[in-house]
């Protein structure tokens, strides 16, 4: 024995070795199936039986695996993520409803199928295409979503041309080399004029979005095809309320003064009647005020905001739902109309005074 009992000094035990993460080889092996069907059940891919698919994915859910996402995108797997790039403003994009509800209904479809959104906001449609290509060398995403369709745009050509499935929120109605959800902007606006023309109004005002976008062209359409009955000047802006402020100014200073004024979005029809306050114009005693967009903007003002309402959310689970079709069955491109707006008088519309 070592002096004053003293106990020897023992080796050090060996830590216990860390588990290793499972592998697709373990859940063949528990499955009792190869690894070429592991494969095939997880990317949805035909070649085995549904009870087969079934004992895999089971297999896995119970051990909570799921193949490594870079081995998976090595091998042209899915990602499980669809990507969404915007050239707008950012300050722009953050007090618009419309793109809020749009993305949530897009999201809440694209989750129950376990697949996320990856937006990014860029400057102009020349880093948006640089994205697109990015993207696509990377295998970054599954699917895309456009927003914004312009006339003469190259887009969808472009990302048909990189095999990306992809759906155009907007569009005209015809043939695209991408699939596309529109509704009809031009019916839509011409609602809108022929309830000011019934309420008496001859005299008009437009504060129009951004005239290369496709819908901002349809709408404009309607109001050039409405000028014979009705006097009409449109003033174009770039959607953001501090432009839309500066045309109702514009508006509300000419002489004769129109007697009503339509919008492209609700942000700008909130700004409007804001700035009509200001300036002492009595909405709608001196002006009736439109909204083309329907949200929390046009509920809560006094007085309420007449505008075209639609279920935006809606919009953007239908969205989703082509998406996930072209994902699935890459098939031929097709226009999927989604209902037109429905016009909601409120109490900033009445009859012109005499």
């Amino acid at each position: 024995m070592p002096p004053n009992d003293e106990v020897p000094p023992q080796e050090p035990a060996s830590p216990e070795p860390a588990p290793a993460r499972l592998r697709s080889t373990d859940i063949a092996r528990l499955a009792g199936v190869s690894v070429s069907a592991v494969s095939l059940a997880f990317n949805a891919r035909p070649g085995i039986s549904d009870a087969t698919r079934k004992r895999i994915l089971d297999v896995a859910a119970e051990l909570n695996w799921r193949p490594h996402r870079a081995a998976r995108a090595l091998k042209g797997a899915s990602n499980d993520v669809v990507g969404i790039a915007i050239a707008r403003p950012a300050r722009t994009l953050g007090v618009e409803p419309f793109f809020g509800h749009v993305l949530s209904g897009l999201q809440s479809r694209l989750s129950n199928e376990g697949i996320a959104t990856q937006l990014l906001i860029v400057e102009d449609t020349e880093a948006e295409i640089a994205v697109y290509r990015r993207w696509a060398a990377e295998n970054r995403v599954d699917g895309l979503v456009l927003f914004d369709l312009a006339v003469d745009d190259v887009r969808p050509r472009l990302i048909a041309d990189l095999r990306i499935p992809a759906v155009v929120l907007g569009g005209h109605g015809a043939p695209l080399p991408l699939t596309s959800v529109w509704a009809d902007d031009h019916a839509a606006m011409t609602r809108v004029l022929d309830y000011l023309a019934a309420l008496g109004h001859r005299s008009i005002g437009h504060v129009s979005g951004i005239p290369s976008y496709q819908h901002t062209r349809r709408r404009l359409q309607a109001v050039a095809d409405a000028r014979g009955a009705l006097d009409i000047l449109s003033v174009a802006t770039d959607y953001s309320d501090t432009q839309g402020a500066s045309a109702t100014r514009q508006l509300l200073q000419a002489r004769p003064r129109c007697t009503a004024i339509i919008y492209d979005s609700d942000v700008m029809a909130a700004a409007g009647l804001g700035v009509a306050t200001e300036m002492a114009v009595r909405v709608p005693d001196d002006v009736s005020i439109v909204s083309f967009d329907d949200s929390v903007l046009t509920h809560l003002p006094h007085p309420p905001i007449t505008a075209l309402t639609r279920d935006t959310y809606a919009l953007g689970t239908l969205t989703a739902t082509e998406l996930l079709h072209v994902m699935a069955e890459r098939p031929e491109p097709r226009a999927v109309q989604a209902p037109t707006p429905e016009l909601a008088p409120r109490g900033s519309t009445a009859p012109p005074r005499a």
